[in-house]
C-alpha cells in the first residue's frame, strides 16, 4: 500500500471577545474527499521535517506565516487507496490573514463546536487530544 506522509496545522488562537482557545479547520474543494473537514496541511516533500513541511503548507494554502511550536500527535490511518501518516503540529500565527487559496470554506472551532462539521476520518483521530488543549 502506497505511504504518504503529511503535516497538519493545528492553528491555535484565543477568541479576542469569547477568550476561548479556538483551532482553525478548512474544508475540502476539491478531490474524493469535496466537502469534508480537515486540519490544514500537505504531503512532507523528501528531505523536509514535519516542521519545516507545515510552515510551507501554510504559506502556500492560506498566504500565512506559523510557527511549528511543537508534535501534539501523529496519525496513522488506512484510507481505502494509501496510509496515510500525519503529523499534527500545534502552530501559532506569525503574520498573514488566513487566506483560502485551496479550500472553499474555513471556520474556527471551539472545545463546543469542535465536533459540530464532518471531519476527515483520519483527522478523527487527532479530536479528542485537541480537546483537551482547547
Amino acid at each position: 500500500m502506497k505511504q504518504i506522509p503529511v503535516s497538519g496545522a493545528i492553528i491555535l488562537r484565543t477568541n479576542s471577545t469569547s477568550h476561548q482557545k479556538e483551532i482553525f479547520a478548512t474544508q475540502r474543494g476539491y478531490g474524493e474527499y469535496k466537502d469534508w473537514w480537515e486540519i490544514p496541511g500537505g504531503k512532507i516533500e523528501q528531505g523536509e521535517t514535519p516542521e519545516e513541511c507545515i510552515v510551507r503548507e501554510i504559506r502556500e494554502e492560506l498566504a500565512t506565516e506559523v510557527k511549528a511550536e511543537k508534535v501534539l500527535g501523529v496519525v496513522e490511518y488506512d484510507y481505502p487507496a494509501f496510509h496515510l501518516t500525519m503529523h499534527c503540529i500545534l502552530c501559532t500565527i506569525i503574520s498573514g490573514d488566513l487566506q483560502l487559496l485551496e479550500h472553499e470554506n474555513a471556520k474556527w472551532l471551539s472545545k463546543e463546536t469542535l465536533r459540530s462539521v464532518a471531519w476527515l476520518p483520519a483527522d478523527q483521530l487527532i479530536l479528542d487530544k485537541i480537546e483537551e488543549i482547547l
